[in-house]
């Protein structure tokens, strides 16, 4: 559009109104937002909490005690005592695709941010236009003056400006600042997550090293046992079917190991990937039970202070932010818009003479839009932008209720561990006992050998539940602190990754 024919009108006028419309602007419709108020209890569970579990002998069967409103560790894997272990985390925490990605959605998310913050602005552009043009003289009533033809070369600064009288541009600011929030929040999420899987997954494989070993070495009794017995039948004291069936029970514990050594493997690619390796990088060295400290105290945040610390809240309170704020968006989209637009220039036919006296031009000019009719189509926007924001509060309601059931989950599941365990110690040494008097018995032939391979079998398995309860104790004191939130607010003070 030419400049000479914008429309123009005097400077004063529109300063006036650019000061009336700034008077205005502090006016934002639509909902503002609130954090949601805590949860209005200070209980995980029904009844007494437990304080402490109970104990076993053993370096993994400890008498744990929960302290209230204890403060959790950035390294919360650190009360574990294991260097392995941290060694694992702190190489997955590093090297993971999936922090990678939550790292570059987060950068992704403050320029989107700082874009849109662009928009409260004013916003000038410079702009240089050449045109060649053919204009008859009959456009003036000279026809007889013919067609003239011309090249215009024109310059100019154009200034525009949106007057956000109802806050459209500052809810959607504010909105994409919640995006910000929201992306920093699974960012953290990631790494909560990331730290439990690895944990979690040495875990599994400690577990697997210790019934492994621990299958092992029952072969090797009963492989002995099974020498025994064939001396026994070659001597005449005992029968082939007693030979028979030990056979039996060194094959079918030797079937057993294949898939411990699978699960092992598994857990080793799993823990390779884990930390941004390829699977053929897998290793479980050192991994054991025994190189595993049961943390003697675990702390349990209390729900008000739960709904601050776990990054799954805080990530649905940031979209119920945003949704809230888009509600202000679409309230705003229904009022009046005011628009300033202006413009100094330059215009000639001879770019030689382009900034020269006589060429210069300028016009200032407001827009005043007001939507009158859209066929319902705003006010469709807006009730879809206030179901969305129900909809937001409802998914962070059932988040908060979530995140308290599986700290709960968590706590009966440590207390119910602790007893099993407890159970399981008493059973595998009962079972030791009982195979040694058993076995001795047998070798003086004052019992069958069907008493003495029901003995080896009840041991065998007491000592495979027995790791299998070691391992469920340290998993699930993994699990409490990683559903209390990790520790993410001590980074910073700990020097953790």
């Amino acid at each position: 559009m030419r400049h000479r024919d914008w429309l123009s009108v005097p400077v004063s006028g529109f300063a006036f109104i650019a000061v009336a419309v700034t008077a205005l602007c502090s006016c934002a419709v639509g909902p503002d937002f609130h954090a949601p108020a805590a949860p209005p209890t200070d209980h995980y569970v029904a009844g007494k909490p437990v304080a402490q579990t109970a104990g076993a002998p053993g370096a993994v069967g400890e008498v744990q005690t929960l302290v209230v409103d204890q403060d959790v560790p950035a390294q919360w894997w650190g009360l574990f005592h294991s260097e392995p272990l941290d060694a694992l985390v702190r190489t997955s925490l590093q090297d993971s695709p999936t922090i990678a990605a939550a790292v570059a959605a987060l950068r992704a998310a403050r320029e989107g941010y700082v874009a849109q913050r662009g928009a409260l602005f004013p916003q000038v552009n410079g702009q240089f236009e050449v045109q060649r043009e053919a204009e008859p003289g009959a456009a003036y009533g000279l026809p007889e003056l013919g067609t003239s033809t011309f090249t215009l070369f024109d310059a100019a600064v154009n200034v525009s400006y949106n007057f956000d009288i109802f806050g459209a541009t500052r809810r959607a600011l504010e909105a994409a600042g919640a995006q910000s929030q929201y992306e920093q929040w699974e960012l953290e999420g990631a790494r909560l997550a990331l730290a439990g899987n690895v944990v979690t997954t040495a875990i599994t494989a400690a577990s697997l090293n210790d019934q492994i070993a621990a299958t092992n070495d029952i072969l090797g009794t009963e492989r002995d046992q099974l020498r025994i017995v064939e001396r026994q039948r070659d001597a005449g004291a005992a029968a082939q079917v007693d030979v028979l069936t030990q056979r039996a029970q060194v094959a079918q514990l030797e079937a057993t190991l294949p898939g411990l050594q699978k699960s092992l493997a598994q857990a080793g690619h799993r823990l390779a990937v884990l930390s941004g390796q390829t699977p053929d990088h897998a290793s479980t060295a050192g991994l054991t039970l025994s190189a595993l400290t049961l943390p003697t105290q675990l702390p349990v945040s209390l729900p008000a202070k739960l709904v601050r610390q776990r990054p799954d809240v805080r990530a649905a309170e940031s979209q119920l932010h945003q949704a809230s704020a888009q509600a202000g968006v679409a309230t705003a989209n229904m009022y009046p818009q005011l628009n300033l637009a202006g413009s100094i220039a330059t215009e000639t036919t001879s770019i030689d003479s382009l900034f020269s006296p006589g060429t210069q031009a300028w016009n200032i000019g407001g827009t005043l839009l007001q939507p009158l009719f859209q066929g319902g189509t705003l006010r469709a926007k807006r009730r879809q932008a206030f179901a969305e924001l129900d909809e937001a509060a409802a998914t962070y309601r059932g988040t908060v209720l979530s995140a308290l059931q599986d700290v709960a989950d968590t706590l009966r599941a440590l207390e119910a561990d602790a007893l099993a365990l407890q159970a399981d110690v008493q059973a595998e040494a009962a079972a030791h006992d009982s195979l040694d008097i058993t076995r001795r018995q047998f070798q003086a032939g004052g019992t069958s050998y069907v008493n003495l391979l029901i003995a080896q079998r009840q041991y065998a398995q007491a000592r495979l539940t027995r790791i299998q309860g070691q391992m469920a104790r340290l998993t699930d004191s993994a699990a409490l602190l990683q559903s209390l939130g990790g520790g993410w607010w001590n980074r910073h003070q700990d020097g953790s990754p």
